[in-house]
């Protein structure tokens, strides 16, 4: 599934080229997880302002309200002068004056949602549940270490759920629970202000780092370019499992929490 680093990426690759794009047309495939909203004609003449993120959505600001696109488990976007003709899995083109965008999701669990404006119910459904971006400078020490308090769940748990801090995904909560030396089976409400900024950091400069190496491709992911992202080569303990610790020499270990997998060394993450 694209986290927040690979969604990041692909903003960052179309981004400029689209902005100031007039929308010329609009081709829907099979249905998505939500519906569009409003009917694909009404889009056209529509003019692209600029692409934002939030969390895992990137956020189309159009002259008359904005397009919410998420890739779901398996989704990418293309950007390109021209593309070839759709293929099987290939669901949604905007086609404006600086290229199409194309939504290719094999699996569908994608979507692209029109709303009026952002504080619109049609947004709010979808953002208003989100935590703090963990790249922006809203994410201090005071506020992560509160929110960690209210919750007494595992925190790798609670790092994925989203609310206290968005976007943290499956592999970069394991490399940030590893970075900070904290064990992902430790109730969250127990971990201390000087470990809760350990946390912090630690979330900062792994997203950070994924985000400069292109993200991480486990199988497919390509941002609009078509580029593969090289984070994982550097991975210390995700998909590392019976692997020697990179620092300790120990073994890397792997459980299931809520249906994903963890991993995390036992010796540099005591507890």
């Amino acid at each position: 599934m694209p986290e927040l680093p690979e969604v990041e990426v692909t903003r960052l690759s179309f981004a400029d080229r689209i902005a100031g794009a007039q929308i010329q047309s609009v081709r829907t495939g099979k249905p998505l997880r939500w519906p569009l909203g409003i009917p694909a004609q009404n889009l056209v003449g529509r003019t692209v302002r600029g692409v934002r993120r939030r969390g895992k959505y990137l956020l189309l600001d159009l002259d008359q309200g904005l397009l919410l696109m998420h890739l779901g488990m398996s989704g990418s976007l293309s950007f390109a002068p021209s593309q070839p003709a759709p293929g099987l899995h290939d669901h949604f083109d905007l086609v404006t004056t600086r290229g199409t965008l194309r939504l290719n999701d094999p699996r569908r669990f994608g979507a692209v949602v029109h709303a009026p404006a952002e504080d619109a119910p049609q947004s709010l459904k979808l953002l208003g549940g989100l935590g703090i971006e963990p790249l922006s400078e809203a994410f201090g020490a005071d506020a992560f270490h509160a929110g960690l308090k209210r919750r007494t769940a595992p925190i790798k748990q609670v790092l994925l759920a989203g609310d206290v801090v968005v976007g943290v995904g499956n592999i970069y909560a394991s490399e940030a629970l590893f970075l900070a030396g904290i064990r992902p089976t430790l109730p969250a409400s127990r971990i201390s202000r000087p470990r809760a900024e350990k946390l912090r950091q630690a979330v900062r400069d792994v997203l950070g780092r994924a985000v400069a190496r292109g993200g991480s491709t486990l199988r497919d992911f390509a941002n609009a370019y078509g580029e593969a992202g090289y984070f994982q080569l550097e991975a210390m303990v995700y998909g590392r499992a019976g692997q020697a610790c990179k620092v300790c020499g120990g073994v890397i270990k792997t459980i299931r929490q809520g249906q994903r997998a963890t991993f995390y060394c036992p010796h540099c993450q005591k507890s």
